[in-house]
């Protein structure tokens, strides 16, 4: 189970260094006047530090270390 777990937070953690954000849009209903409507898209940024990926690598491989010594 700690192999499975430590090899997915190494992979988790390479992603997150290689990938530092990501974006998605929402659409907001601006003004519905009967048949007439008017949407707004709006862009929202998802963004994590670095740092993050580094750290759950880290801990990924101490439990492979921790796994291999039992």
């Amino acid at each position: 189970m700690k192999k499975t777990s430590g090899i997915a937070l190494v992979i988790i953690g390479i992603v997150m260094i290689a990938y530092t954000g990501f974006n998605y849009v929402t659409t907001e209903k601006v003004v519905d006047l009967g048949p007439i409507e008017i949407n707004k898209e709006k862009n929202h940024f998802v963004q994590w530090p670095p740092i993050l990926g580094v750290v759950l690598i880290i801990g990924g491989v101490v439990l492979l270390v921790f796994d291999k010594k039992r």
